[in-house]
């Protein structure tokens, strides 16, 4: 198996937070148009931005949190060589769990659901981090 597919699950998780950007541009022009934007505070305050603008931007910031320890955790998988069909699957997984994440956070933001797939993805990140270590140990 190419070592070098496991970026392939990293590009997808990048495309997604360049989605997210696209997504919040769109309803940023939407909210000012439609005059829901409080014009005084929007540089400094999130506050001034409706709800559905807000969705989309905290979910932004959340790809900036637990996705980055899957960037570093895939290479170094792939420095150690430790790339496998497990690997690959789990990091799929991993990055399904952020798209569906994505999809409750910026639609029904049911809190619940996306604490659970949130928590399955932390999970997979230790799953990931575990085998990292096995494999640097053994």
């Amino acid at each position: 198996m190419k070592q070098n597919l496991v970026f392939l699950p990293v590009l997808v998780q990048i495309t997604l937070v360049i989605a997210l950007y696209a997504h919040l541009a769109i309803a940023k022009s939407r909210a000012s148009r439609r005059e829901e934007v409080d014009e005084n505070r929007r540089a400094l305050f999130d506050d001034a931005w409706p709800e559905s603008v807000l969705k989309i931007n905290n979910c932004i910031r959340n790809q900036f949190e637990i996705p980055v320890l899957f960037y570093v955790l895939t290479f170094i998988l792939w420095g150690l060589g430790a790339v496998s069909a497990f690997v690959h699957v789990i990091s799929w997984l991993f990055v399904a769990t952020r798209i569906a994440h994505a999809v409750i956070h910026t639609g029904s933001n049911y809190v619940p659901l996306r604490r659970s797939v949130f928590s399955v993805g932390v999970l997979i990140l230790l799953v990931l981090t575990l085998f990292a270590l096995i494999h640097h140990c053994c």
